[in-house]
């Protein structure tokens, strides 16, 4: 008897000490697991075949500088919007939008790119070489100054009392003592020159999709959802009230030019660098429309 009792004694002794030694190794492989938990791992990205020419060129947007852009420098501020999307960066991810003109939209694309390098740029180079910086630094101002209607009204329908009521305060001032739009003196106030604003931005805050993409002749890409934007931005801007038509044309055409001379250069550059210019520039161009109607 006192020899079992003696012998279950050991065998608990050595269950013992083997449980405190599996429990030891136990809380060993805890302890290494939850600090495996906490270590950061890179974790490599990959473009999707159809991304755009920004992400073929930058595999890490967030070191971009953006800041000229978001300041509104004096030369960035009243940037046309059908030519923005030439400086827009690499985003997150590439909003696909459906392309079934593709056909029609290649045979325009090549159409107004053979127009820009026909007729566009070297129009825009001789004006830029003949009329002085400063002078169409104040013709963008003027035309610019112009269009306030299509943002107060999209402001508005967009429910931005501030940013319309920035934007009729900046229209004042530059009207009176900008003399007509020709000086920007509202600039010295960042809280009187909020983002821009159209109607195609504000039928997308309406829950509008995109629709698909379509290249319009001269008037460059968009989409359907754009396209019809564009439609009642026509109806606010007061230079479509001009008549005949000749005086229209001429507006625009001193209006165009005078835009693309201080761009010069961006339009090739993004162009040789794509594998696919056709592909780029829809891509650049639908995530311009992204970040502005995000803005």
């Amino acid at each position: 008897m006192i020899i079992s009792c003696l012998s279950c004694r050991k065998i608990t002794k050595g269950a013992e000490h083997q449980l405190k030694h599996l429990t030891f190794i136990l809380l060993v492989l805890a302890l290494s697991s939850v600090g495996c938990a906490h270590r950061h791992v890179a974790t490599p990205s990959f473009a999707s075949p159809d991304t755009s020419f920004h992400h073929n060129q930058e595999t890490t947007p967030s070191t971009v500088d953006q800041t000229p852009l978001d300041q509104g420098e004096v030369e960035a501020d009243f940037l046309d919007d059908d030519l923005d999307f030439f400086d827009e960066e690499t985003e997150e991810e590439v909003v696909h939008v459906a392309d079934p003109l593709s056909p029609w939209n290649r045979a325009m694309f090549h159409f107004n790119d053979r127009l820009y390098f026909w007729v566009l740029k070297p129009v825009a180079r001789g004006y830029g070489a003949v009329i002085p910086t400063p002078v169409r630094s104040g013709v963008r101002n003027f035309f610019h100054n112009l269009t306030m209607p299509i943002r107060m009204v999209s402001c508005i329908l967009q429910g931005k009392g501030r940013a319309a009521s920035a934007e009729l305060t900046r229209f004042l001032i530059n009207s009176t003592v900008g003399v007509l739009g020709f000086g920007n003196p509202a600039k010295r106030w960042p809280e009187l020159n909020p983002s821009e604003e159209d109607l195609g931005q504000t039928l997308a805050r309406y829950g509008l999709d995109n629709g698909f993409y379509i290249v319009w002749p001269v008037l460059g890409p968009s989409t359907l959802r754009d396209s019809v934007g564009k439609i009642g931005d026509w109806f606010l801007n007061p230079v479509s009230y001009v008549h005949p038509i000749e005086p229209y044309l001429e507006i625009r055409a001193v209006d165009t030019v005078n835009e693309t001379s201080f761009r010069i250069g961006d339009y090739e550059s993004l162009k040789e660098a794509a594998i696919d210019p056709y592909v780029a520039f829809r891509n650049a161009y639908i995530q311009h429309r992204k970040k502005k109607v995000q803005e």
